[in-house]
């Protein structure tokens, strides 16, 4: 991976290159999104984005040529590299990964929001989206049940999947960039990542509330700020490692489990997680 990060940063060609071929693979903020936080880290803001005007070019050229749809790369290539290029650009200017993690999170939070006051009926807004997933799983002779596809269900689902996908893709790129062999900046590192006391207390301020008013955008806004936890919760299966606390082994079965038992090891690091923001369990495991 340091040969790789090191080939990327060397010429701006390099770059341009990575950047347009890895848009184009699948997950592309896991591929190219870290390739352009890579950039922003190494070689600064003002260099990255025009090698990413460059790539742009590029992949738009081709697009004309093999009659591919323009505004489709367009789009593709504004929703995977401005979201992260704008998280690295904060993570270089604070200096801190934790603040930019918790401004990702009220991003997340302000999304949300920003969705129920734009789209008057949640429904109609999802319903084709539900429908073309049920055409293709009915012609692929798959499983699924409708029932579990709802408005709210799409609309908690989208936040949280582009959430992540956009801070492991910030989180990647910031590990290309320390293993870069020039010496690079400190800012942080992942095992000690906290969201901290506001945003949790906010997170029970909003499940209070959702309780109590019974409304379906406080209750997806609650339960959106309590699974982002989750990452805090890897963070401190990372920090008990590197103490001597977990072997590898159990590291490594995190990972390997997550896609198998998704729903189950996220709820059980959001609550680890949610517990550490408000008792700082690594202090007390040091302690203990």
């Amino acid at each position: 991976m340091q040969a790789l990060a090191s080939w990327l940063v060397a010429r701006p060609q390099n770059a341009v290159l990575g950047l347009a071929v890895t848009l184009l693979l699948p997950a592309p903020q896991l591929t190219s999104g870290v390739i352009m936080v890579l950039l922003v880290l190494g070689q600064g803001t003002k260099l990255a984005a025009i090698e990413a005007f460059a790539a742009a070019a590029l992949l738009l050229a081709v697009a004309l040529l093999f009659g591919v749809s323009a505004t489709s790369i367009g789009t593709l290539m504004l929703g995977t590299w401005v979201p992260v290029l704008l998280l690295a650009v904060l993570l270089l200017g604070s200096r801190s990964l934790t603040l930019t993690m918790q401004v990702s999170v009220i991003v997340a939070a302000l999304a949300l929001l920003g969705f129920y006051i734009v789209v008057a009926d949640p429904i109609a807004f999802w319903q084709p989206y539900m429908t073309m997933m049920a055409e293709l799983v009915r012609q692929n002779n798959l499983q699924l049940n409708t029932e579990l596809l709802s408005a709210e269900l799409m609309t908690v689902s989208a936040v949280l999947a582009f959430w992540m996908l956009y801070t492991v893709g910030l989180l990647l790129g910031y590990a290309l960039y320390r293993r870069l062999p020039l010496e690079t900046g400190e800012f942080g590192r992942f095992r000690d990542l906290s969201f901290g006391k506001v945003i949790a207390f906010a997170m029970a301020l909003t499940s209070l509330l959702a309780f109590v008013v019974d409304v379906a955008w406080l209750q997806n806004l609650a339960f959106v700020l309590f699974v982002t936890f989750w990452m805090q919760g890897l963070a401190i299966v990372h920090w008990m490692h590197v103490e001597g606390r977990l072997p590898l082994v159990a590291v490594i079965a995190v990972y390997a489990l997550l896609p198998f038992l998704q729903v189950l090891l996220i709820t059980v690091l959001a609550v680890f997680g949610y517990t550490d923001a408000w008792f700082d369990l690594r202090r007390r495991i040091r302690k203990a």
